[in-house]
């Protein structure tokens, strides 16, 4: 398991900090690990591979609709 901090999901994401940290708050991004401090976390990477995974599935789920139609 590996451990990154926030300038890597903002990476990854495409996501500012703040929209990371409100989708946290609202239950649609994965949660931070805290690291022991009392401001210092990370996430969890397979955690936020998976968060993307499932936007492409969706992106590819509703393209494959609109195909069909």
């Amino acid at each position: 398991m590996r451990l990154i901090r926030l300038k890597e999901v903002i990476a990854c994401t495409g996501l500012g900090r703040s929209t990371i940290y409100n989708r946290v708050a609202e239950g649609s991004f994965p949660r931070p690990v805290s690291l022991g401090g009392c401001r210092s976390v990370a996430w969890v990477h397979e955690e936020v591979m998976g968060w993307i995974m499932a936007r492409i599935e969706e992106r590819d789920a509703l393209g494959a609709v609109v195909a069909a139609a």
